[in-house]
């Protein structure tokens, strides 16, 4: 198992979309995508769990998060071979492992925990909570948005993980992410 949840090697930049729900992270990485001509790695737990919801009517359980972080690699690694030098990553494993510590009591399977920590990325950038939340299907949390934005804003300072707050409205946000990617593509030319 722990083959699948491991990054293949490739040039490309990473940049990861970071935080709670309904903080834009997809729309952002759509729009991203889009200004540098590139792919964009989408969220695998909301596709993996809108079908379990719809077809059996349940939430998120303890025995889905190996099957979700493997669908997510396997997306990231197939993608990370066909991208326009960077690649967008809606989500990533330190995602899975940061919302089963606050769903599941503190748990973290250890493989999880092991690739969310070995992985890397070039940037993740970290989507503040100063926009409305948006309820759907599976957002359930909208009075524990600051305590889940201290988490994930805990689970990258612990891990070393380069990271920008990223907030303001939706165009505020695409432009000082376009900003802080073109830093990285400076340095990595």
């Amino acid at each position: 198992m722990e083959k699948y949840l491991q990054q293949q090697k490739t040039d490309c930049i990473k940049i990861v979309l970071f935080g709670p729900e309904s903080t834009g992270k997809t729309s952002l990485a759509v729009e991203l995508a889009k200004h540098y001509k590139t792919l964009f790695v989408k969220e695998f737990a909301r596709e993996f769990l809108q079908k379990k919801m719809d077809e059996q009517n349940k939430v998120c359980e303890i025995d889905d998060l190996i099957p979700i972080a493997i669908g997510q690699m396997n997306s990231e690694n197939i993608l990370s071979k066909k991208a326009n030098r960077i690649l967008f990553c809606d989500t990533d494993l330190l995602t899975t492992a940061t919302y089963s510590r606050l769903y599941f009591n503190n748990f973290c399977d250890p493989v999880i925990d092991k690739y969310s920590k070995e992985n890397k990325y070039d940037l993740y950038l970290l989507l503040d909570i100063d926009i409305p939340w948006v309820k759907d299907d599976l957002r359930d949390r909208p009075n524990d948005r600051k305590l889940f934005l201290e988490n994930f804003k805990e689970a990258l300072i612990k891990n070393h993980k380069p990271f920008k707050l990223i907030s303001g409205n939706f165009k505020e946000r695409l432009k000082k992410s376009i900003n802080f990617v073109d830093e990285i593509l400076l340095r990595k030319t």
